[in-house]
């Protein structure tokens, strides 16, 4: 089958809260070529926004600290090529990291999440976010998150947010969150070669019914900035006897681990959009997962 004629529709679906979604969503963070540039032409990135949704993308993940420059942010990218919004097409933002406008980073305390919450709304043009996820710093690994994930209930009892995810959490924290206000999706990193405590987030939010979304599941190390085009012979083998990308097996391998795994691959390039939704018609057999496994 041409890759043309493969869509997101392919990898399945998930209930994301009360919506029902792609597995295979779509990452804003590269719209406008990461934090630093390069830099991206508007209009292919538009275009590039909508042949996603037209291939079959209703997940699509932001921030409104998603921008290189003033010139460039990914929320108002998603508004020019997608407002007015499908019913079907969720749209999930975060929240807690700030960057001001020469880019420097900062933590908001719970009084000023609303702000940032109001941010979303105003560079998304929406009168309600469909999903917020509370972004926890590294730094508070063993802390609490009750009182920014509390003001952010509060936000969502006023009818700003539909529905509340956490990410870069540990099983103790999407606990706590839990008894504050129901948590639809849990986003941390995690791919192919991720420790056992990232595997325990993953095993616990499918016992729950949890969405596990997880980010970098094709960068890996090599984080903000992309894939390192570095790998390993096994999955080098693998993606050979496929006939497929090794960047695809390690994004196929992620989603194999559970039905509750929703991918956000981000790209700048159609090409490379196109071979992201290809990876939902991968199927790895038991013996390739096997071999896939660190040694």
């Amino acid at each position: 089958m041409a890759l043309e004629m493969i869509t997101a529709s392919a990898a399945g679906t998930w209930t994301l809260g009360d919506r029902t979604v792609n597995r295979l969503g779509y990452g804003a963070l590269r719209l406008c070529g990461g934090f630093d540039g390069p830099p991206t032409d508007r209009d292919e990135m538009i275009s590039l926004l909508r042949r996603a949704v037209e291939l079959g993308v209703n997940h699509i993940d932001t921030a409104a600290f998603y921008f290189s420059s003033s010139e460039c942010s990914a929320n108002a990218l998603i508004r020019e090529a997608l407002a007015p919004y499908r019913e079907d097409l969720v749209v999930a933002t975060k929240v807690w990291p700030g960057r001001d406008a020469a880019g420097e980073w900062w933590w908001a305390d719970p009084a000023q999440l609303r702000g940032q919450v109001e941010d979303n709304l105003r560079q998304l043009g929406r009168d309600h976010l469909d999903l917020v996820n509370l972004r926890l710093p590294g730094s508070a690994s063993d802390g609490s998150l009750a009182e920014h994930f509390g003001a952010l209930a509060e936000l969502q009892e006023a009818g700003l947010i539909r529905h509340l995810g956490v990410s870069n959490v540990t099983v103790a924290q999407l606990a706590e969150a839990q008894t504050l206000a129901p948590v639809v999706c849990v986003q941390n990193a995690f791919g192919l070669g991720s420790t056992p405590d990232r595997h325990e987030v993953l095993r616990a939010c499918g016992e729950q019914g949890i969405a596990f979304v997880p980010y970098y599941a094709i960068a890996r190390e090599g984080g903000d900035a992309g894939a390192t085009g570095e790998y390993e012979d096994r999955l080098l083998a693998v993606a050979r006897e496929h006939d497929v990308s090794p960047a695809q097996i390690r994004l196929a391998w992620t989603l194999h681990q559970g039905d509750h795994v929703l991918a956000i691959p981000g790209t700048a390039n159609p090409r490379h959009l196109i071979a992201n939704l290809a990876v939902g018609a991968i199927r790895l057999s038991a013996e390739d997962l096997a071999r896939l496994q660190p040694e």
